[in-house]
């Protein structure tokens, strides 16, 4: 082990310190069975092999074009973005306890929150969450801890079912329960009345997203809001942050939370990940807000800074006690959305939200003229993607999709088996004509087939 700087006569000292004989007792837990009894396991090799090997294993790689979105999605992310998150200030990140060492970074956080505020329209954001299925539970907490002997929580059927299962664990130990509302058949938006016959005294909070997992741009959210609060419960509002480029932010129709993903903004799809989880609320409910919080203020001499404020909420009190136990964020991610954000300016983020509006119709209706195909499967506008339903299973036709190169939508048959042989498929900028062309033609070849 060469690069381990300690001599044999420390490590002698530090084994005698500690009260052992010799290394090896320090993994006598782990069973001999399955110990590595070779003194060198693994072959060395220099670096000028690794590199070799390494470049020779990535060139098995393949990129496809993406039809696939259900929550990652691959849009184009400016070559600035990765420039500046790459100076070690950013890229060497982990949480700022001591500002006056970190005032760079703060003030960067406090721009991402600033931008999420504008977009939303509320009082407050934190500096993010892990990812948008966090937000739901943190933000379920946060709505018990405010309204407090309300055990029930409404979760539309549209609701990301991913998100649904990280919610089921987050609640567990809180003595909260899901009640689920259902949705219109025709238009894929969530059925009112359903809601008003779940809605009650026990409800601490009631729930949508827009878009919804259908890709529909749910236009009940005012009725929603005004349901909820005639209830006396919370309005919790979910969406994607790149879609409010263009849509009515949720403040308008009076969420009391916000939750949602900004991964569409300036972060890109690597497995799944990684995404970036985003809350923010009305100024009345910050101390219940989980997560980090940068404030703005001055200094003796007038000058302006910027800490980690109303941290009381969380580390510094008995963990009982805390809004919440997560000590850490996606920070880094959260600048990339910032500097994404910033470098876009609200024209270029309302083009691109237009295009993802405009583009997937144009997709859906030229699939739609394909015998055998119906799409969009529902009657509403939508934002990204849209459900299209085929005579031919899904997972069928992604092989073959596949098999032409090009990664095509999410078989939905797991969850919403009521819709039959439908699948989500999903289109962004980076989805070029002649990508659009060869999915088309793939599709068309199949069902002649």
């Amino acid at each position: 082990m060469p690069y381990i700087p300690h001599t044999q006569d420390e490590i002698k000292q530090m084994l005698e310190e500690i009260g052992v004989a010799s290394v090896d007792e320090l993994f006598a837990d782990i069973p001999r069975e399955v110990r590595f009894h070779e003194k060198e396991p693994f072959p060395g090799r220099s670096e000028n092999e690794v590199v070799r090997e390494i470049t020779s294993i990535l060139g098995q790689n393949k990129t496809y074009p993406m039809f696939l979105g259900a929550g990652c999605y691959n849009h184009y992310v400016p070559a600035v973005v990765r420039a500046i998150i790459s100076r070690s200030e950013f890229f060497t990140s982990y949480t700022q306890y001591q500002p006056e060492l970190s005032q760079g970074f703060l003030r960067a956080l406090f721009e991402y929150q600033t931008f999420i505020c504008q977009l939303t329209g509320m009082d407050v954001s934190n500096v993010s969450l892990y990812d948008w299925a966090a937000s739901l539970g943190e933000a379920a907490l946060m709505a018990a801890r405010i309204k407090k002997d309300r055990p029930n929580i409404i979760i539309p059927k549209t609701t990301h079912p991913a998100r649904v299962e990280v919610l089921k664990t987050y609640i567990k130990g809180a003595g909260l329960n899901i009640i689920e509302a259902g949705y219109d058949a025709g238009s894929g938006e969530l059925d009112i009345e359903k809601l008003k016959s779940a809605v009650n005294k026990d409800t601490c909070m009631v729930y949508m997203e827009s878009p919804n997992f259908f890709g529909v741009i749910d236009e009940t959210a005012p009725e929603v809001s005004k349901i909820s609060h005639e209830a006396g419960s919370l309005f919790v509002f979910g969406t994607d942050m790149l879609s409010l480029s263009v849509l009515r932010p949720p403040a308008e129709f009076e969420a009391d939370i916000v939750i949602g993903d900004a991964q569409s903004l300036g972060n890109p799809v690597s497995f799944g990940g990684s995404q970036l989880g985003v809350i923010a609320c009305r100024k009345e409910y910050v101390r219940d807000m989980p997560g980090r919080l940068v404030g703005e203020t001055h200094d003796a001499e007038g000058r302006q800074g910027f800490v980690l404020t109303l941290q009381t909420r969380e580390q510094h009190i008995r963990r009982q006690k805390a809004t919440s136990n997560i000590t850490t964020n996606h920070a880094l991610n959260a600048i990339a959305s910032a500097v994404y954000i910033a470098w876009m300016g609200a024209g270029g983020l309302s083009e691109l939200g237009a295009l993802l509006i405009n583009k997937p119709k144009e997709v859906s209706e030229r699939i739609s003229d394909i015998k055998g195909w119906k799409a969009p499967l529902f009657d509403s506008h939508h934002f990204r993607e849209f459900v299209a339903v085929s005579e031919d299973d899904p997972k069928v036709i992604n092989k073959k999709l596949l098999k032409e190169g090009i990664t095509g939508g999410l078989s939905l048959r797991k969850w919403y088996p009521e819709l039959g042989n439908a699948a989500l498929y999903c289109v962004t900028e980076c989805c070029g004509e002649e990508d659009i062309e060869r999915l088309l033609g793939v599709l068309e070849g199949i069902h002649q087939s």
